[in-house]
């Protein structure tokens, strides 16, 4: 089932419509089809308040009644010694008294029911309305309180003859503001799609700015540019990577077909080159293995795909097993790694033990490819009172400060410029980045031009 797609701008409009007219509808129940019922309830509040004000006062004279009549715009009949005197009042309109044959029925009722407080509500013949009564008796005086409860005011029927009108003119109003709400508000956001469009198209120039005044549009664009720029920086480091992967894979590739040539072409009789030959293409194959294997380690471990295997090892033993793997660098090639253990005994950790080997081989692996003439690379383990930590360093040219945020990305080499690492990829610093990421240790480096620079890592016991 396909969804509807809907415009904010409509949107919008449409709601603030429906709004108004909402406005309208409860404004037509309360002022129109419940005024007649509300008009009711407030008269005979009315009536009930002078009919407590009368029994208060210990004499009742016809000015009294007259000012009571005007105040509260309402007709007033005394009937005493079987004479009727009608108060008159600019409000009489709808009084009962006008109508005598209905006027003469209550009065009568009243008077032989024998009570001192009686109400009514009687149709008023002459001008079709329903009157409210309230008969008092008081000394020998019969005091009838009488009003409309239909309100018959010339400014109610002016209201209801207006209502149409203001239908129209909210509805209008209602119409106008959508549109110049919502254009303040779509405006921005279509230019901001626009521009999310070419960034899509990978067009990394385009701008997420906006003159709104609005936060929600301003934060919007401001995560958007923000987003651009990251963005720009993972294509940057995507080009590099297949660049750098293109020239670590074609070295290999490029020597193991020459010497396979060259192979081919040999005397059979020559057995020392045929296998001088052989064991290159075996090392290249090696190292196109290893680089494959680091390839795949990193994609896996930042898709999050692998779950850590976590065990009690001794992390001292596994130091010196990493080392063995680094005798022919010292036999063949003079390279000296100097290992130290503070306290020169087990240091049990829990933790991945596969990936710790993995970040330490690599470690070593960045101070082989850059430590100075002295071939030196020395290997720490410090067992303190609340960490372990591991310190490896070289004595290479060290790395500028500005760019030792850097060297975690991958093939990232602070010459600028991609080189064939003597030993490993050149993805190590973000795979142990990652792993250390991902067991939760803090993790940094330290650097001084000239002098070398040392990488650590911390355990928490």
């Amino acid at each position: 089932m396909k969804s509807k797609k809907y415009k904010i701008r409509n949107l919008i409009l449409a709601s603030l419509t429906i709004f108004i007219a909402i406005i309208l509808l409860l404004l037509f129940i309360i002022q129109i089809l419940s005024l007649n019922k509300y008009y009711e309830i407030y008269k005979t509040k009315q009536l009930g308040k002078i009919t407590e004000q009368i029994k208060k006062e210990k004499s009742i004279t016809t000015s009294t009644l007259e000012d009571i009549a005007y105040d509260n715009g309402i007709c007033i009949s005394i009937y005493e010694n079987n004479i009727v005197q009608e108060i008159s009042t600019i409000y009489n309109k709808g009084c009962i008294f006008s109508d005598k044959e209905s006027s003469s029925k209550y009065i009568t009722n009243f008077i032989n029911s024998g009570k001192k407080e009686e109400t009514y509500i009687l149709e008023n013949q002459r001008f079709r309305n329903k009157t409210l009564i309230k008969a008092i008796k008081y000394d020998t005086k019969y005091i009838f309180l009488n009003t409309s409860i239909q309100p018959l005011d010339s400014s109610i029927t002016l209201l209801k003859s207006q209502y149409g009108y203001i239908v129209l003119l909210l509805l209008f109003i209602s119409i106008v503001m959508g549109y110049f709400i919502s254009k303040k508000i779509s405006e921005p956001i279509v230019e901001l799609s626009n521009s999310a469009k070419l960034l899509a198209s990978g067009n990394f120039n385009a701008k997420f700015t906006t003159t709104s005044n609005i936060e929600e549009i301003k934060e919007l664009a401001n995560t958007l540019e923000l987003a651009k720029n990251e963005l720009s920086k993972t294509d940057e480091l995507r080009r590099d990577l297949m660049a750098n992967v293109g020239h670590d894979l074609k070295t290999p590739l490029t020597m193991i077909k020459a010497y396979a040539e060259m192979t081919r072409d040999l005397d059979t009789q020559n057995k020392k080159k045929r296998q001088e030959n052989m064991n290159i293409i075996i090392e290249e194959t090696d190292r196109l293995n290893v680089l494959v294997s680091d390839i795949l380690d990193l994609s896996k471990l930042q898709s999050k795909t692998y779950e850590l295997k976590m065990e009690k090892f001794d992390l001292n033993e596994l130091i010196k097993d990493i080392l063995k793997r680094y005798y022919i660098l010292i036999d063949n090639e003079g390279y000296i790694f100097k290992y130290n253990n503070s306290n020169d005994k087990e240091v049990f950790v829990y933790a991945d033990k596969k990936r710790i080997e993995q970040v330490i081989y690599n470690l070593i692996n960045n101070a082989v490819n850059y430590t100075g003439k002295d071939k030196t690379i020395y290997i720490n383990l410090k067992d303190e009172t609340d960490k372990i930590v591991v310190e490896i360093k070289d004595t290479g040219k060290g790395i500028d400060k500005e760019e030792i945020n850097e060297i975690w990305d991958k093939y990232y080499h602070n010459e600028k410029k991609h080189k064939r690492n003597a030993f490993g990829t050149g993805l190590g610093l973000s795979i142990v980045k990652t792993i250390l990421e991902t067991h939760g240790y803090k993790y940094g480096v330290e650097s001084k031009k000239g002098k070398g620079t040392m990488f650590y890592f911390e355990i928490i016991k």
